[in-house]
């Protein structure tokens, strides 16, 4: 999944009612011993293994002792008296792997303190891995407020009820009737999808800043409008084997769905910062009066992108100078050769270029999807055709049996490859056109294969994609740094005319 394919982001509450204690949920989420003082029971997760880090966070007005993880929540379970209490929130949510285990504190740091202990909750929260490639966080919340002096306060009121004259309404019990006024916000069903989103954009937002291309995000494909291929059921026999570390078809054409979604996904990503990098320039210069009409010309860009890295280089050694003008000349060179092999001059070229190599992308995509699609199909074919010419035999056999005893007791014997033969038996019937005699599976085969070598055919051509992206973003950070130094040569003009002026 770039290669967080999967968003994972849950929320809960822990509720005495449903048997949950927040002290046995912390212990087991710190991994630590800790006695509920609510029922006595002590919660010993000590040997867990896999608890990397945790920590407490409390708003500025916490008491604090509840630093301590012990008195924190049996201060939460003592204050509660309700039998069916609800005594704390739960968010789990995976971490992205391409961070350090530094960042990813720091990641779940920040957005608990903008989303959590900023409102005035107090915020257990733990990291947990296994070294099995599933870095996740439990955060724990405590659902009710503090007052200013740190002493719990009321999560909610009741008010009266009113008719259209603004008289109490009294129920047949002779009480008013009332409803219930929620103190804090906190309960709000909007906030489960504000908070899901602040998870995606805290993510990405550290993912950006360590370079990675990968991103996350909290919405739904369909939200998204992504129409991808999922992937292929995988059934009890594939799974087992591929548990083995035998490959199967199946998980051959899951493996390669997953691979060219994650590939098309990088290039989008990479477009859409061109794009955006472009449309930002074309911005500014049509904010900028003294800017030339015309779009800047990138050869001239590059060359005044290399003048500017020889100008920085000569406070340095003369062979690290040599060996440093040797690389950018390179880096330069293949950037000139890939603009005029596309007859690329200025930035209305080159955004017009990412529109065609967007399309193209899709273009490829779409066949591979088509093929992948298809080839889905025949695996199905292939395997009730293989399953129906294997236990073919045995079904045959079944049926000629007379006396009605032995063929149940055959029936029993051979049960599974009976199931086998009558499952494959429906299925071609009802996908194979009527009148079929012969199974063409040594034809299914064929076109699996041919579809196979298109479809790899298709994926180097988007890796090729990729490279050409590759390039574009070295062009660009060439160019960024050229722009930057024209800047300030273009303050200093406008300075000295100001002055002629005057």
């Amino acid at each position: 999944m770039i290669p967080i394919a999967i968003y994972h982001w849950n929320i809960g509450i822990v509720s005495r009612g449903k048997g949950k204690s927040a002290v046995a949920a912390a212990a087991y989420r710190s991994g630590e011993k800790l006695t509920n003082e609510w029922d006595g029971m002590t919660h010993d997760y000590t040997r867990k293994g896999g608890v990397v880090h945790t920590e407490i966070m409390l708003p500025s007005h916490a008491p604090p002792s509840f630093s301590d993880r012990s008195t924190l929540w049996n201060s939460v379970e003592l204050y509660e008296k309700a039998g069916n209490a609800q005594l704390a929130r739960e968010i789990d949510a995976a971490l992205p792997i391409e961070l350090s285990r530094e960042e990813q504190i720091r990641l779940v740091r920040e957005y608990c303190s903008s989303q959590f202990v900023s409102r005035g909750m107090c915020v257990d929260f733990a990291i947990h891995d296994t070294d099995s490639g599933n870095p996740h966080c439990h955060i724990m919340l405590t659902m009710r407020p503090l007052d200013e002096r740190g002493a719990w306060a009321a999560k909610s009121k009741k008010e009266y009820d009113l008719d259209e004259n603004g008289e109490r309404i009294r129920l047949p019990s002779g009480r008013y009737k009332t409803h219930k006024v929620d103190l804090t916000g906190w309960n709000d069903k909007d906030n489960t999808l504000l908070w899901r989103k602040a998870w995606a954009d805290f993510t990405n937002d550290f993912l950006e800043k360590n370079g990675s291309p990968e991103r996350i995000d909290h919405r739904s494909n369909a939200e998204r409008g992504i129409d991808e291929i999922p992937t292929v059921h995988m059934g009890v026999a594939a799974c087992q084997m591929e548990k083995k570390g035998i490959a199967t078809e199946k998980g051959e054409l899951n493996r390669n769905i997953q691979k060219a979604n994650r590939l098309i996904r990088e290039i989008r990503a990479q477009i859409g910062k061109l794009k955006e990098w472009i449309a930002d320039l074309f911005k500014a210069r049509e904010t900028a009066p003294e800017q030339p009409p015309q779009s800047p010309n990138l050869a001239n860009l590059l060359m005044k992108y290399l003048s500017v890295q020889r100008e920085k280089s000569r406070k340095y050694s003369q062979r690290w100078q040599q060996q440093h003008t040797a690389d950018e000349l390179k880096t330069i060179a293949a950037a000139v050769n890939y603009l005029s092999e596309h007859g690329i001059s200025n930035l209305d070229e080159l955004d017009a270029s990412l529109s065609s190599v967007s399309d193209k992308a899709y273009s490829i995509r779409e066949g591979m999807k088509t093929a992948e699609q298809r080839m889905k199909e025949l695996q199905k074919l292939m395997e009730y055709g293989r399953n129906y010419q294997t236990y073919k035999p045995i079904q045959d056999e079944y049926r000629q049996i007379r006396w009605k005893g032995k063929q149940e007791k055959f029936a029993e014997a051979r049960r599974a490859d009976l199931t086998l033969w009558d499952a494959a038996n429906r299925y071609l019937h009802a996908n194979l056109p009527k009148g079929t005699k012969t199974l063409p599976i040594a034809e299914w085969e064929q076109e699996y294969a041919d579809l196979k070598t298109q479809r790899d055919s298709d994926y180097t051509k988007l890796k090729d994609i990729r490279t050409e992206v590759a390039e574009l973003q070295k062009i660009r950070k060439c160019v960024d740094i050229a722009l930057r130094a024209d800047q300030p040569e273009q303050t200093q003009n406008r300075a000295k005319r100001h002055e002629q002026e005057r």
